[in-house]
């Protein structure tokens, strides 16, 4: 990266992410009044044998960024220099963290879908990755219950079940179901297995003493101290508390780290739903993230006010390829490769990827079918995110006009709410063609009205939301400046497609003056390849909903992109699939 002349008025951060197999170093300053990432660096990291030091790596990421950036970070006692002296040095150093497989968690409930989906919530939200979620109408028997608890090695557990001044018995049971168990913590039997209740209040005494024998009990307030009632801020701010006093001081070199940092430790996940929760607070911007990987995809949104995460711990590119051709089916797989794509070919390709998960497509075919699987897991991805997000189950619906009670409860997350999609992870990061990541996007999440695509250029997103903490106005200056990649804004009308029917027309008035319009007939698929900021302004055929209700225009603020407009009018859902319509706009970009 170019040197860029500094500003010495502003505050120096130099803030790393643990990562599972690498620690990427990132250094934040001031330029011209403005804060940037000036220069990154990574190293291996080394929580496992033969190095079993977390900070070895961490420092060796730190030893690098001084190199690339002529800044000393690390005295000769292996020290991180501060605060700022001179052109070495930093204000902060701060660092999340996902290695050694992250937070583990395991989480009981009484009910699947209230207790237990409220104690998931919170395990979530605090960045742990939910290995298992036992409940008492799982359909498991008790026996498989106990088999499967035996076999975990959690960080922690999360207990929960029962109102406050409600019955006792189901959740005294679970506890005797864990005790009976005796799961073995992850880092040995040395290290005494923190297990978080936050049930009914009532039943702690009981709880804690049949968990005393087999496990150190931490008691919360209640996740559902009414049936229509979640609270769980609580937990999970006390399951970040264990992880730093518990989890983080157990891993190999962790206790090192947390001397050195000058903020807690947070975990990684939990990080990018603080920078989530900073850009729709301070911003106002409603956002849909989504970390696609080899054996998961983490999606995660701020939506209306409500935060929400999921782990699809089946859905990914490489160790998972064989789960989401199972789940999606070939057909939904087919359907997304070009024509002259055969059955007996994708399965061939796809078993392939299962048993070396580490290769990379070297062929146009290859990447086809790549580029198919992603969306495929994506798209389950986000319709169990949004299964997830639904409203306080097990409640009375409201009344509707007619008498009657309404039918379950509303999600709190619709993609037709969402301002901006940003991906990351490797199929998604480093597509070819920009277009393609776009067009992985847009197919796979389907967003409605006018929305905003980018991805995370290097996975950023968890060292900004540590500093958001911080700074964040820092935090902000540099997602927008350096974290997302602006790729394009997508218009998509609401509702099913007619085809050969008019959508609606449009007009782009450029801040440099230029104007662009056109209309657009349902079925197409068009890219407007635009430049610059301007005004958008929409105006819809009667019934059609650009996002402004049916029949009506509108007119808004876009920025710049660096492809442009989408212009999609194939309908919701899509009335038609393939990538005919992407193949011949990649085209159009490779020529343009």
């Amino acid at each position: 990266m170019e040197a860029m002349s500094q500003n010495d008025t502003g505050r120096v951060f130099v803030i790393t992410d643990c990562g599972s197999t690498t620690t990427k170093a990132i250094l934040i300053e001031q330029i011209d009044g403005v804060y940037r990432q000036t220069y990154r660096s990574e190293a291996a990291t080394t929580v496992e044998a033969p190095v079993a030091d977390v900070t070895v790596g961490v420092r060796r990421a730190l030893l690098d960024l001084s190199a690339v950036s002529g800044r000393r970070l690390i005295d000769e006692s292996g020290d991180i220099i501060r605060p700022v002296s001179g052109s070495d040095g930093c204000d902060m150093y701060m660092t999340t963290s996902s290695a050694g497989g992250g937070l583990q968690m395991v989480v009981l409930g009484l009910v699947k879908t209230i207790s237990a989906a409220s104690a998931e919530k919170a395990a979530l939200g605090a960045g742990a990755i939910v290995t298992d979620c036992i409940a008492c109408d799982d359909t498991r028997s008790m026996l498989e219950q106990v088999e499967r608890l035996r076999r975990q090695r959690p960080d922690m557990v999360l207990l929960a079940g029962g109102t406050d001044g409600g019955q006792q018995v189901g959740v005294v049971e679970l506890a005797e179901l864990l005790a009976l168990a005796e799961p073995v913590p992850r880092f040995g039997e040395r290290y005494e297995l923190p297990v978080v209740y936050a049930g009914n209040s009532d039943a702690a005494a009981a709880v804690s003493k049949v968990l005393s024998h087999t496990a150190r009990v931490i008691v919360e307030k209640n996740v559902r101290p009414l049936v229509e009632t979640e609270t769980i801020s609580h937990a999970r701010d006390r399951i970040h508390t264990l992880f730093l006093e518990h989890v983080m001081q157990q891993a190999p070199g962790f206790g090192a780290l947390m001397d050195l940092c000058d903020a807690d430790v947070v975990p990684t996940p939990a990080a990018v739903g603080k920078m989530l929760q900073l850009l729709g607070e301070k911003k106002s911007v409603d956002a849909l993230c989504a970390d696609i990987g080899g054996a998961t995809t983490d999606v995660f949104s701020f939506v209306n006010g409500k935060f929400n995460r999921t782990v699809s711990a089946n859905l990914g590119m490489s160790y998972s390829a064989a789960f989401v051709l199972k789940e999606s089916g070939i057909a939904n797989i087919l359907r997304w490769l070009p024509k002259g794509g055969d059955e007996d070919t994708l399965l061939n390709q796809l078993m392939n990827k299962t048993i070396r998960p580490t290769t990379i497509p070297e062929t146009l075919e290859e990447l086809a079918v790549e580029q198919a699987l992603a969306r495929e897991a994506l798209r389950l991805s986000l319709a169990h995110h949004a299964t997830f997000a639904t409203g306080l189950k097990g409640t009375v619906g409201e009344r509707n006009i007619d008498g009657g009670f309404s039918t379950g409860p509303k999600s709190d997350f619709q993609i037709r709410d969402v301002d901006l999609i940003v991906g990351s992870g490797g199929v998604l990061s480093h597509a070819p063609l920009q277009m393609q990541t776009v067009a992985m996007l847009v197919d796979a999440f389907l967003p409605e009205g006018v929305t905003a695509i980018a991805k995370d250029s290097i996975f950023m997103m968890p060292h900004l939301g540590i500093l958001g903490d911080i700074d964040d106005t820092a935090a902000l200056e540099v997602f927008f400046n350096d974290c997302i990649v602006p790729l394009a804004t997508c218009v998509a009308p609401l509702g099913k497609a007619i085809p050969g029917r008019r959508a609606f027309s449009w007009r782009f008035d450029g801040a440099d003056g230029t104007v662009s319009s056109g209309t657009v007939i349902f079925g197409e698929l068009i890219h407007e390849p635009l430049k610059g900021d301007g005004r958008l302004t929409l105006a819809p055929q009667r019934h059609v909903d650009v996002g402004f209700g049916a029949g009506c225009n509108g007119t808004l603020q876009i920025d710049d992109t660096l492809l442009g407009l989408i212009l999609d009018g194939r309908g919701r859902p899509l009335a038609s699939m393939g990538t005919g319509e992407w193949q011949r706009i990649y085209e159009e970009c490779q020529n343009g």
